[in-house]
């Protein structure tokens, strides 16, 4: 391995390690952050750090908020609107577009993984339960064929995560049911574009309902930023 491919591999690694802290709130909504302040928390370089805020800044996980600060990107009601509303058109026209060649087969695969990992106890299985299911919506939309979808995709369902895990803390269960995964998974197989979206985007809005009435039952999310 060289050494640009080590550079590139810790580069990954640290990231990870990142955005894992800003989806477990490690990392709060609006709190500063620096090269220095990743390079403690995370034990990466500060070239590594300078180089992961500006891509994070760009991925809007960061804003920079004046020439010397950089702060965690705020998670409000607004956010999570207008994440379900970019989903909802883009999640449905991308499972459309792949019915005909998803791996059926790691789909269930995955969707069991889910549901065993349930009801969640602790914050490293809240965790691993949101990145599997990033795995499960991103094997939907492997094969669209169109990369910059599949990067828009992942960005929203990057996002995804910092919101589902305010449910998940509260609710210790994922805001999707087993059989709405099931129902996904059927629907795929018919391969019949118009159904999927209707499906695809029924689901997304029943999961936008079901968080934000958890979010307003619970009085500890009456601040600017839903934090925990």
């Amino acid at each position: 391995m060289t050494r640009e491919d080590l550079q590139n591999s810790d580069a990954r690694k640290a990231s990870e390690l990142i955005m894992d802290a800003i989806v477990t709130q490690k990392l709060a909504p609006s709190q500063k952050v620096s090269e220095n302040i990743f390079s403690d928390m995370f034990g990466i370089s500060r070239t590594i750090s300078r180089n992961l805020i500006e891509r994070l800044i760009a991925k809007q996980f960061l804003v920079s908020v004046s020439p010397r600060v950089t702060v965690v990107a705020p998670l409000t009601l607004l956010d999570i609107k207008q994440n379900f509303t970019l989903r909802k058109v883009l999640l449905p026209a991308i499972f459309s577009l792949t019915a005909a060649n998803v791996d059926f087969e790691k789909l269930k695969r995955i969707n069991k993984e889910i549901q065993d990992m349930q009801p969640v106890t602790n914050d490293d299985t809240a965790l691993r339960l949101l990145k599997k299911n990033k795995e499960l919506n991103l094997t939907f939309c492997e094969n669209a064929g169109y990369p910059l979808m599949i990067d828009w995709a992942l960005q929203l369902e990057d996002t995804a995560m910092r919101i589902y895990w305010l449910y998940l803390k509260t609710q210790k269960r994922f805001p999707y049911s087993s059989d709405q995964q099931g129902m996904t998974i059927d629907v795929m197989k018919s391969d019949e574009p118009n159904r999927i979206k209707t499906v695809i985007h029924d689901i997304l809005t029943q999961t936008e309902e079901r968080i934000l009435n958890t979010i307003f039952s619970n009085d500890q999310f009456y601040t600017l930023d839903l934090t925990l």
